[in-house]
């Protein structure tokens, strides 16, 4: 349910702390994607391929402007907000979230370790309506699999976000082609 046609102002104030932009990278989502690290997280999942981003501390801050400059200079790349865990920072995320969707044609895929149902009635509510994909749920590495599409466990889905909202229950995913 995204603002469509209602305008994006910039904010300078709200602020990001960032590990790493990746661009064009193939492996946070479908085709290529500007990927944004976040720093902090709490999950702490065993296993874990990212455990330095766990230190909120860590990293830089950077502002939605600063991060749309980067996103904007490839238009070809989609984007992915990663971790860490996006949703600990959910407010200046949302706020970036809105300023692609209303600047550009990008998706947005979002990886957390939360559940798209804790979520869902939380402060984190505004970014989920603001991304086009959710991977949901912790790394759990007793359930891992190096084969599973964009994600390392099985407990972990792919949620189609808008549809989810429409439908009211969880509307997973699916890819355009088969693998």
């Amino acid at each position: 349910m995204r603002n469509e046609g209602i305008s994006f102002i910039s904010h300078d104030t709200v602020m990001i702390r960032v590990l790493d932009i990746i661009e064009d990278t193939m492996v946070d989502g479908p085709g290529f994607r500007t990927s944004i690290y976040c720093a902090g997280c709490n999950h702490q999942c065993p296993g874990c391929h990212n455990p330095q981003s766990w230190d909120f501390s860590q990293g830089h801050e950077m502002t939605t402007a600063e991060l749309m400059r980067v996103i904007e200079a490839d238009p070809y790349a989609n984007v992915t907000f990663s971790g860490g865990d996006p949703m600990y920072q959910a407010a200046g995320f949302a706020e970036l979230a809105e300023a692609i969707h209303s600047k550009t044609r990008k998706d947005i895929w979002c990886f957390t370790g939360f559940t798209y149902e804790s979520l869902i009635h939380d402060a984190q509510r505004e970014l989920l309506e603001n991304i086009d994909v959710l991977v949901d749920g912790p790394f759990v590495q007793r359930l891992s699999d190096p084969d599973l599409l964009f994600r390392g466990s099985s407990n972990q889905r792919i949620i189609n976000v808008p549809a989810t909202l429409y439908a009211g229950e969880i509307v997973l995913w699916t890819p355009d082609i088969t693998i």
